[in-house]
């Protein structure tokens, strides 16, 4: 029997009004939106300039070119802890949520005001609500965002997003000239990220196209990166490698190149980094602190280090960072980056590695945390100064992830002391926020007897030691005898800290220490329309804001916050590896076809 006209017509609309809410319940309003009206509207319109056609000055030695490993990736020691269902279903489950909602609006705030103000350019100045380009005016911020916008389920941000990235014209800069580094990790390294977790492909194609600009860096006589890339100079193969170039720019390329040779199957961006690779192998016993490499070398004259300040902070951080994220990456089948990072974590924890002397609030409660400062060798005599740098901060999550890849207990529980180290350090500033820069009064380095089997015994409390160090100190919390850089501008590394131990050891309490965190850096910071950096973390009252609101704060800070009070399985240590822009790279496994080229 036919239906009547009008019955079919309600059955219809009945039909498509039942589609509707499974996607608006599934997806949510903004989502549903988005797969709607954005989803299918990408476009991808090529730069320019094709940097990939560019011919070599300094050609590569085809014969000699350096290749992934070759096998099935190792299984590799587990990473996470194993949550259990008592574990996440502990009292912090009922705050869970309710946290990392607070770190997405804080998110969302940032990003409106990027997207009304700034749209496109590298910043947003959080105050004069004016757009800044800093990083060439591709777009920094939009760019470095996008794993967080995906992350955070924000698909309708996302793919407006992506919509803009189809456009980007890499031969069409702000200035003559960018940094390698930079653009490395915040745009190269944003872009690639956002492909593995989302697979779109417009982010692949814009991905290639940058990594092939990026490539002509390489483009030297001794096939040294140049960091200060000139555009002009990069296309007539007229870079030259710098003779003080930070150890930093020079190793922290290896992670985003790799991943483009992975996902195109094209070898050419991983041997680029090899040469830096076989450089620190080469170097890594000679320099004066064996094991370590100076923050910065004469990249010029092939990788010359003969310097005498080594650090774990600014200038050099990443360098050591990338040691064992490498090696995960490659499936643990290039064993050459187990040795780099096993030496230079020995070298740091004998020379850099130092406990704080710190007061008691009751005998023998002084925290049992640990910081990293800076250590002067002209290969005999080696100094240690206790500088803490913000920048430091990293190496919690550092030696942590080390430890538990290479089966190195010990280098977790460091780990962990470090992190509450920077931890502490906030939560001993009015502000609830550490200084970019401070100085603490180290533990002799001699057995008192008190803690007989840790490496780093602790010392009492010498009030006296302290005053010492002049009449300015009592301006400074207990244990701080200067702060010569009181700013904070939005970091992330101490969070990133927390955020890694957490997921490594599964203790309960960091929650509680990042949500801390997050509630001084919110109350701190927040301006009417986003978040900026302030100029002293010992302000008692209403803060002073530095105009400036860098893409690190979306791509990293607010990132690891969000995570921290996420579900343990979004985003698994044991399936991803972060760069040092906070985004995270996906580890290839044996079944992953998208190692051998298919794009």
């Amino acid at each position: 029997m036919a239906v009547p006209t009008a019955r079919r017509r309600f059955l219809r609309l009945a039909l498509v009004a039942i589609i509707f809410l499974i996607s608006y319940l599934l997806l949510g309003p903004t989502d549903y939106i988005a797969a709607k009206t954005q989803w299918h509207n990408l476009k991808y319109i090529p730069s320019s300039y094709d940097w990939g056609k560019r011919q070599q000055v300094h050609p590569v030695d085809m014969s000699a070119m350096a290749r992934l490993p070759e096998g099935t990736p190792r299984q590799l020691s587990r990473i996470q802890h194993k949550f259990s269902a008592d574990d996440l279903s502990s009292s912090h489950s009922k705050t869970r949520g309710a946290r990392r909602d607070a770190v997405k609006r804080a998110a969302m705030k940032s990003w409106k005001a990027y997207r009304e103000y700034a749209w496109g350019q590298d910043e947003v100045a959080p105050q004069s609500l004016v757009g800044v380009d800093s990083f060439a005016g591709w777009g920094a911020t939009l760019v470095d965002s996008l794993d967080t916008l995906w992350i955070m389920g924000l698909r309708r941000e996302f793919y407006e997003a992506v919509r803009h990235v189809g456009r980007i014209d890499w031969n069409n800069a702000t200035s003559p000239y960018c940094s390698l580094f930079e653009t490395n990790i915040r745009y190269l390294g944003g872009l690639l990220s956002a492909y593995d977790l989302s697979q779109e492909k417009i982010l692949l194609d814009k991905a290639v196209e940058l990594g092939d600009m990026l490539y002509a860096g390489f483009d030297t006589l001794n096939h040294m990166p140049a960091n200060s890339f000139n555009f002009e100079q990069a296309k007539e193969g007229k870079l030259v490698a710098d003779k003080h170039e930070s150890s930093a720019a020079a190793g922290t390329l290896s992670l985003e190149f790799t991943r483009l040779s992975q996902l195109t199957g094209d070898p050419k961006y991983y041997n680029a980094i090899a040469g830096v690779t076989r450089a620190l192998e080469r170097t890594q016993d000679s320099t004066n602190l064996p094991g370590m490499w100076p923050v910065f070398i004469d990249l010029w004259s092939g990788f010359r280090a003969t310097g005498t300040d080594f650090s774990l902070g600014a200038s050099s951080d990443s360098a050591y960072e990338y040691l064992s994220k490498m090696y995960a990456l490659l499936g643990g089948l290039e064993p050459s980056y187990e040795k780099l990072h096993t030496k230079a974590m020995a070298a740091a924890k004998k020379h850099l590695l130092f406990r704080p002397m710190l007061p008691e609030m009751f005998p023998g409660t002084a925290p049992d945390i640990l910081f990293s400062g800076t250590a002067l060798s002209n290969g005999q005599i080696v100094e240690l100064q206790p500088e803490v740098q913000h920048l430091g901060c990293f190496a919690g999550g550092m030696f942590a992830l080390g430890g538990r890849l290479f089966n190195q207990e010990d280098h977790v529980r460091i780990g962990e002391q470090l992190a509450r180290g920077c931890a502490w350090a906030y939560h001993a500033f009015p502000t609830g926020i550490m200084p970019e820069v401070s100085e603490v009064i180290p533990c002799e380095k001699k057995r008192d007897g008190v803690d007989g089997n840790d490496d780093f015994p602790r010392c009492a409390w010498n009030e006296s030691r302290w005053k010492a160090h002049g009449e300015h100190v009592v301006r400074f919390p207990k244990g701080f005898v200067a702060v010569r850089g009181p700013e904070y501008h939005l970091r992330p590394e101490a969070i990133e800290s927390i955020f890694i131990l957490y997921r490594i050891t599964g203790k309960a309490d960091l929650l509680d220490v990042a949500w801390r965190m997050f509630e001084s850096i919110k109350e701190a910071t927040e301006t009417r329309h986003a978040y900026s950096a302030i100029s002293d973390v010992q302000t008692t009252g209403r803060t002073t804001k530095i105009d400036s609101m860098e893409s690190f704060w979306i791509a990293e800070t607010l990132k690891y916050f969000y995570l921290i009070f996420s579900e343990p399985d979004l985003i698994s240590l044991d399936d991803y590896v972060f760069n040092t822009e906070a985004h995270p790279l996906r580890i290839p496994k044996p079944a992953d076809s998208r190692v051998k080229g298919d794009t």
